[in-house]
Parts: C-alpha cells; structure tokens; sequence
C-alpha cells in the first residue's frame, strides 16, 4: 500500500501502474471536504516521491465518482475574508496541479456522477475514461459562485471557449456521449472495462504512442485564440448569458468574465485569477442564499427519508375526478412507476383526464425525452373506472374533485367504505381543513391532505397536511408516495390554507392595499418581476383564477378574520363580479391573445382601469421601494406565523415552501432568510413604519423579542 487514509487509498496494481482510489467513510458518496482534499495532497506528494511508478490511475468505489464538494463546510468557508478564500483556492489548487504534474501518465476512470470539484479532480489527470451512464459537469453557478479547483482554467483549454461557456455558465449535466463529443472525455465504454482502458492508455503513453505531455501544455497553457477571436468569442457571450441569467444571478457571466481574464495566462497565473473571482462571488448574498437553499433543502431530503422508513409500500394508487388535475396526478404517478386508477362519475371527465395525460407524453416525446412505446406504458398504466371495483387493492387514494366541502365529504365518506381499511385515503384540497374533512371518516387516523400545485407536472412541491387525527403511518405513507412522484414533499399542520396559500394571500392583500390607494397595477407587477418574481400579482391573480382566489380569501377572511377580512370592496373582487376571472376565460387584470404557436400572450386592457376606478383612491405614483415593502411585509409576517404556530416545523420548510410553491425568489433563499438578510430588527422597524395599514402590517410579539435580542432564524 503506497498510501491509506479515511478517503483516499493508493495501491500498485500491475506492472508497476498505482491505482488512487476515492472510498470516503461513513458516507454514501464521495466529496471533496477538507479531509478528502488533505488525503488527496498527502497522497499526491507519495507518488510524487515514488521511483518505481510509470502510471496512475484514478477510480472511485461509490456508485458516484465524486459528487462534488461537502456544502456543508459552505457556510464556515464563506463566512471568512476574501483573502481566506483567495487562499483557501490556492492551497486546495496546489494539490490538483500536483496530480496534474506527476512523472507519469494519469488516467481518471469515471464510474459514475463526477460533479463540480469531482470533475475538476478528473480535469487535472491527462485522459478520462468514462462509463456510458455517467454524467460530467460543473454546476456551481447553480450555488451563485463558479468552478474554483481549476475548472474554469483546465476546461477551456480542453474543450475549447465555446463549450466551456456552455458548460460552465449553464451549469449543466453532461451524458457521455456529449461529453466524449465535445473532447472533455477520450472514450466511453461499460463500468466493468474503465481500469483496463485506463491502464490500456497508460500503457500507450510509456510506448510513446500517445503523447500526455503535449496534453498537458494544452491545458497549462494559453487559450489558443488571438486577441480578436478571444474577443469575439468571449463578448457575445457574456451578452447572451447575461440575457439568459438575469441581473439577479451574476455568477454565470462572472466566470465568463474570468475566463477571458485568464486567456492569456498560463496555468498558474491563470488559477490566481479563477481563485480571486471565485472568492467575489462566494461573498455575494446571491451565493449564501443560494448555498443556503442548498442546504435547506438536503434537510428536507433527510426528513423525507425519516418518514419513508415508516411508510407502506404504495403499489397501486387511485385518483378521485378526473379533470385537469387529476389528469396531471395520474400522468406523474404512472410516469415514475405507479399505477393508477383514475376515477370519474362520467365518461367527459375520464376523457378530459386521458386527454391531459396523453398532451403531457406527447410533449416529452416531441422534446426527445420518451419514445412512443414507453408511452404506450405509462398510459396501460392509468385504469380509468368509473365504479370502484378494483379499489379494494389500491393502497392510497387522492381526492381531486371540486372544492366544495360537502362534495368532497360525499366523496372521502363513500370511498372510505369502498377500499381497505389500511389504505390512506387523502384529498387534494388548497383550503378546506383536513380536520372538517375528517369530522364524518369512520378512519380519520387514515386521511391526511396531499395538495398538489398546478400544473402537477411542472410544480415541484406537494404540501402533505396533517390532521388532529393523523397517524404517523398515514403521513408517511403519503410522504413516500410523493416523493415516487418526483416531488419534494413538506409536512405542515392543518390550518385555513395550510402554510402556502396562507402567506400568499397575505401578499395579494398587500397587492390589493396597493391598488386602492392609487398603484398602477401594471407597475406593481414590474417591481416584484424586477425584485425577482416570475410574475407581478395582477398577473399571478390570472393565472391563479379570479374565481379561485376570491374562494381561497373568503377561507383565509373566515380562518384569520383580526387581519384578512377585509368589509371593502377591492380590485380582485371588481375582477371577479365582472366574470373576469383571467387565463380561464381570457380576461382578468390582462386580455389574453393567441399567439402564433398558439399560446396565451398578455395584452394590456385599458378597460380594467375603468373598471377599478370606483375601488381606487385616485392615482398615486410609488416608489419601488415603497411597493415592496407593502407587498413583502404582509408574506413575510404571515410566514413568521406560520412558525410561531407550528403549522411548519422549522424555518427551512417555510422557505423552501415558498420557493418550490409560489416561485418565492431563489436568490433571496425565501421569507425568513429575507428577514435575516434585511436583520430582523430593520425588517420590524419597516413593518411598524406601515403599521397604520393595518395587522397584516403589525409584527409579532416574538418577533420582536427576536429583534430585541439580535437573533435570527438561520443563526
């Protein structure tokens, strides 16, 4: 054994070739942390000293190659000076640069996902081998910062500026075949024949029929442009990613930056400046909150995980109406493997689900990603009934009919008696409490709430709401049967709106406020899409359902009444008695258009204003600072209630909520993280400072306390 560590072992394995092999212990895969870095450069230094060597190869023994750095250390790391990081970089770059200087060729056999400092590990070694399943890529920009193990240098030199742009600023990805394509690979080939191909090119190397040494001045020198094509090259793009990107996410056009910086560099100078940018970025708010998220949402992973360990296997499911949701819950069930029952009272609804799920396939097929025969089974996997016949073998139920609670109890009361008594019988409502649901179950410890987004199939979250009644097994149960569906499922308590709807419609409250007092709709809308929303309120409104929201506030009014009943007449009711009710029937706060490929274009319509006017108190111009303030102080309080009243059980399924819900902002890592990034003592300061407005307006008591004391939610 040349070296043995807790990550990191070295052995001869033939003919005096060393194998370097990644197993980090008591972990299911391999990161760079800064054990694994430490090993890496002790053992670097061992084959450096070594006499007898003449190739190394690289190899890891998780299903993973390395899955990228430990984000975990993230926050400690990030927290430190510019010049720590700039050094930090530095230290852990002189140990690839020594990998990438050994006496001997160096092989890297990539078994499987090799992702950000993973790949840049694989970078430093002359040729890569790698398996046809795996994928290669660099996705920090994903985190707000960009490659800083020698990414950004090694990989435009390799692959050529164009590509590394690509690969880099759009963090994504890469199957093998595209990597080998595009030169960031030299072959792809089954998992069981990559040490002999490596150990084949290396031998290769020592015969002098490939030359490794002219590779590595490829990639320890200069990019091979001159000045006018460096020019070209790197200044088109940076306007089209910034195009891309927004001004919201700066890291992808920063590396461009870097990349150009270091063009004419060799390696070493060229290093220093991706260090320097690298250590810009990780300061940046965007990065924390984005590392932040990261994190959050691991939590949510590890809870998840807790939950299916006490869960029942869910090997047939079943879907209660048929319409567009339920069309959508079908197509996502049987799309990642489980079969479905879709139910309906009539063969219209049948049809319109049918014809939704089969729209869904037909569009994966048209993008690439499905073959017709592979949706041919996932339709044979949708049953549509209409009678409960087969439900006696189904293990969990979801209620997708109208929200209407007497029709939803017909419904849950007369499945009930239809299936076993260990199914879990759940129902897909946005308002009604589960507790007044469960009121009339014979088995109220069976049911619990599962509430999708719409569309089902694009909307990540499923929001699973707990009854007084509950069970541990149930909640559970449907946990797992939610993350089968390629959800991220969070656990919330009942209350009117559970936690989603109950922080938006705080917002749209503060949406409304606004309009009375004389804001210009469509200006709102610009300065929350400005502050980083995929859509202004007034639109949001459309999208939602005039009808709908008007519904869903009389629950919040009814639940709430200290601060979200409300006696006046606002715009969204306007909206909504004048039956504009927004994309449903193509006019709401907007005029909907067909465009040319047939989607809804947003049109201004002057006869909205006329149609407010009676609700607003003339026209005021607002500052864009003052219209944030009024519609992020309502989200932001009912948030903290929602924590204050153990509706969720920690600030990061409040944020991540939000985010996977309602499209919160990423780069501002959610409600809760905006208050610690404004300082919850300023963020109570500004709420007060609107205090007049009314209790959506007026923090909490605890909150308060928070600011007295300097705490914060994410200490």
């Amino acid at each position: 054994m040349i070296y043995e560590g807790k990550a990191i072992t070295v052995k001869e394995i033939e003919g005096g070739i060393a194998q370097l092999n990644f197993d980090l212990q008591g972990e299911s895969v391999n990161k760079f942390n800064r054990l694994t870095i430490e090993e890496l450069g002790a053992a670097a230094d061992k084959l450096k000293a070594s006499k007898d060597i003449k190739g190394l190869v690289v190899t890891s023994s998780k299903d993973s190659f390395i899955v990228g750095a430990d984000i975990t250390e993230f926050t400690e790391l990030f927290a430190g000076s510019e010049e720590d990081l700039v050094a930090n970089n530095l230290k852990a770059n002189e140990v690839f640069n020594t990998i990438e200087d050994l006496p001997f060729p160096t092989v890297t056999a990539i078994n499987g996902m090799a992702l950000g400092g993973g790949f840049e590990m694989c970078l430093a070694t002359d040729y890569r081998v790698m398996d046809t399943k795996a994928k290669v890529g660099l996705p920090e920009v994903k985190l707000g910062i960009f490659p800083g193990f020698g990414g950004t240098v090694r990989l435009s030199r390799l692959i050529g500026v164009d590509y590394a742009i690509e690969w880099i600023s759009g963090g994504t990805e890469n199957r093998a075949d595209k990597a080998l394509k595009e030169g960031a690979v030299d072959a792809v080939l089954e998992g069981d024949k990559l040490v002999d191909a490596a150990i084949d090119l290396i031998n290769q190397c020592n015969d002098g029929k490939l030359d490794y040494k002219a590779r590595r001045e490829e990639k320890q020198g200069k990019i091979r442009l001159n000045a006018m094509e460096s020019m070209m090259a790197f200044e088109i793009s940076k306007a089209f990613v910034a195009g891309k990107a927004g001004k919201n996410y700066p890291a992808p056009v920063e590396a461009i930056k870097v990349m150009q910086k270091h063009a004419s560099l060799t390696r070493d100078k060229a290093i220093e400046v991706e260090a320097k940018g690298f250590a810009r970025m990780a300061k940046t708010n965007v990065a924390a909150c984005l590392v932040g998220l990261f994190l959050n949402d691991q939590e949510l992973k590890k809870k998840a995980k807790l939950w299916e360990k006490e869960a029942n296997d869910v090997k047939l499911a079943a879907v209660l109406g048929a319409g567009i949701m339920g069309g959508g819950v079908a197509y996502q069930s049987a799309l990642k493997g489980t079969p479905i029952l879709m139910k309906d009272i009539n063969q219209d609804g049948i049809a319109l689900g049918l014809k939704e799920a089969k729209k869904l396939l037909t569009k994966r097929i048209d993008k690439g990603k499905m073959k017709p025969d592979q949706m041919a089974d996932v339709l044979n996997s949708i049953t549509p009934t209409l009678n409960y016949g087969d439900f006696k073998n189904v293990d969990l139920v979801v209620e997708a009919v109208v929200e209407n609670p007497k029709v939803k109890d017909a419904v849950l009361r007369e499945t009930e008696e239809m299936v076993r008594e260990d199914t879990v019988l759940t129902s897909n409502t946005s308002t009604i409490s589960i507790n007044t649901l469960a009121r009339n179950l014979k088995r109220p410890e069976n049911f619990c709430g599962m509430h999708f987004f719409n569309p089902v199939h694009m909307m990540p979250l499923v929001e699973v709401i707990r009854g007084e009644k509950t069970s541990d097994k149930a909640v559970a149960t449907t946990v797992a049967y939610a993350k089968a569906m390629g959800k991220t499922p969070i656990v919330v308590n009942d209350c009117p709106g559970f936690l989603v709807n109950r922080v938006l419609f705080p917002y749209f409250g503060g949406f409304a406020g606004l309009v009375r007092d004389g804001a210009d709709f469509q200006k709102v809308d610009k300065v929350m899409e400005k502050f980083g929303w995929p859509m202004g309120p007034a639109y949001l409104l459309d999208v939602v359902g005039m009808d709908t929201a008007r519904h869903a506030n009389e629950v919040m009014a009814e639940g709430f009444p200290d601060r979200m009943k409300d006696e006046n007449k606002s715009a969204i009711d306007v909206m909504f008695e004048n039956n504009r009710y927004g994309q449903k029937n193509d006019k709401g706060f907007y005029k909907y258009e067909t465009d040319r490929k047939g989607k809804q274009k947003k049109v201004v319509d002057e006869e909205t204003y006329k149609l407010i006017e009676p609700v607003v108190q003339g026209r005021k111009e607002f500052e864009e600072d003052e219209i944030v303030a009024r519609m992020m102080i309502p989200l932001c309080l009912e948030t903290v209630r929602c924590l204050e009243d153990n509706i969720v059980e920690a600030p990061a399924d409040a944020d991540m909520g939000l985010i996977y819900g309602i499209g919160f902002p990423p780069f501002r890592g959610g409600a809760l993280r905006y208050i610690d990034d404004m300082g919850v003592d300023r963020f109570v300061e500004l709420a007060d400072k609107y205090a007049d407005l009314g209790p959506l307006y007026h923090p909490t008591e605890k909150l308060r306390e928070m600011a007295k004391n300097g705490e914060t939610f994410f200490g």
